[in-house]
């Protein structure tokens, strides 16, 4: 990054970069120097984690951290759409970073080739203005939604099987991921693609619902889905949005 993007004030070539988005009726200056400033880690960089990752950098997210531990297959290039065949048996993490800060040097990516576990959860999600989870398994998730909360992190998880996705955004307060799915009942439940099956286009989809839904917060600090499950058909092409409040046996948002 170089000297001139470390402030808040952006640059010419900045507002040049950005000016489709700046001439935005709802979206001025002040919403672009707050992306700017924003830091994000992505929890996996998957079909999900790789296309919002790239669109986040494209709008100007100023520092965006990717974790992931996997390796690039060729099955992944059928969605993921951030990989090459020349990629292949790369850290998904570290092929896209070096990706994202070729299309914009003006932030800052780091990449972590690990999983996040219990070792490095905390360390990782703190100090963070939002976190985006697109991993594929029960067990990842609701180590982000614990540690999300006990750190006052906002958290919008985003998922893809088949044809159909879910969307929601979980904040400080309210209704957290473990409240809508309860872990006694999902901690045994699989969503890997390698076992179910996914459409190209799905997490893709997935993928620009959460990353719009991230620059909303961080430019504008709107949370339409706060507290709301999104529920995308593909085959239908259908959408709803159901509301859903805090469980009182919530282990996680009512212990807090």
């Amino acid at each position: 990054m170089s000297q001139h993007d470390t402030g808040l004030e952006l640059s010419d070539e900045e507002m040049h970069l950005y000016s489709r988005q700046i001439l935005l009726d709802g979206w001025d200056l002040d919403a672009q120097e707050r992306l700017k400033l924003a830091n994000v880690l992505i929890v996996g960089c998957g079909g999900i984690g790789c296309a919002a990752a790239e669109l986040l950098a494209r709008a100007g997210v100023g520092k965006i951290t990717l974790i992931d531990a996997d390796s690039i297959e060729i099955s992944n290039l059928q969605r993921q759409i951030a990989f090459r065949q020349s990629d292949l048996g790369f850290y998904k993490s570290e092929v896209l970073a070096k990706r994202l800060q070729q299309i914009n040097p003006h932030i800052q990516v780091s990449s972590i080739a690990a999983k996040l576990d219990e070792s490095n959860a905390a360390q990782l999600i703190a100090g963070q203005d939002l976190v985006l989870d697109g991993c594929d398994n029960f067990s990842t998730r609701y180590l982000v939604n614990q540690v999300c909360r006990q750190r006052a992190v906002p958290l919008i998880s985003a998922s893809a099987i088949g044809f159909q996705g879910q969307l929601f955004m979980a904040d400080s307060d309210g209704a957290c991921y473990e409240c809508l799915f309860p872990k006694e009942q999902h901690a045994n439940e699989s969503l890997r693609c390698a076992d179910s099956g996914v459409l190209a286009t799905t997490p893709n989809v997935m993928a620009s619902l959460q990353a719009h839904h991230a620059l909303l917060y961080l430019g504008l600090n709107l949370t339409p889905l706060k507290q709301k499950l999104l529920l995308w058909d593909g085959l239908s092409m259908k959408q709803r949005i159901l509301g859903f409040g805090p469980d009182e046996n919530c282990p996680v948002c009512q212990a807090r």
